[in-house]
């Protein structure tokens, strides 16, 4: 089949001459099911008004629109006067509590609390003699270590195990 004229409104056509009659005849060729090979490169160019006519939006696109510009709007919450000057009160009790501890340290320090040059000062040996001191001393650590006996020997005594048979 001879496609000269077809040939010749394409020259035309990228020469910018054709009129729309002609363009109409292009467009009606090239929407044919068989096309030369020739010519099927340009078959996209001029089928491209009927693809572009059958693309839609799609049947729910006005929903989604809408559902993306209506969206819930969402209300202040009221903010009451006691939870506004929370923030506050946790400051002035922190406040608080740091000028109750610097008072308390302050106290501690001003009676001499800490061992230090003052405390050396104020030191008054309880015994002039070292003797006495050393029997003193030996006394109370005997007295200390009698009593760790005598509860080790309460422990010993309830880690035995209670008699089979219990008096009835």
């Amino acid at each position: 089949m001879d496609y000269k004229y077809i040939e010749q409104l394409l020259e035309r056509y990228w020469q910018c001459t054709t009129s729309l009659e002609e363009e109409q005849i292009l467009c009606a060729f090239f929407r044919q099911e068989e096309v030369p090979a020739h010519l099927l490169p340009y078959k996209s160019l001029f089928t491209y008004r009927q693809a572009a006519s059958e693309v839609g939006l799609g049947k729910d696109f006005d929903e989604r629109i809408l559902a993306e510009i209506e969206r819930p709007v969402t209300t202040a919450r009221r903010i009451s006067l006691r939870s506004r000057l929370t923030p506050l009160y946790k400051a002035a009790a922190v406040v608080a509590l740091m000028l109750f501890i610097g008072g308390g340290l302050r106290h501690y320090f001003d009676q001499g609390g800490l061992a230090g040059e003052d405390a050396y000062d104020t030191y008054h040996d309880t015994y002039t003699d070292p003797t006495a001191a050393y029997g003193s001393v030996s006394d109370a650590l005997m007295r200390v270590s009698a009593s760790l006996q005598k509860s080790q020997t309460h422990e010993a005594d309830s880690l035995k195990p209670l008699p089979e048979n219990p008096v009835q």
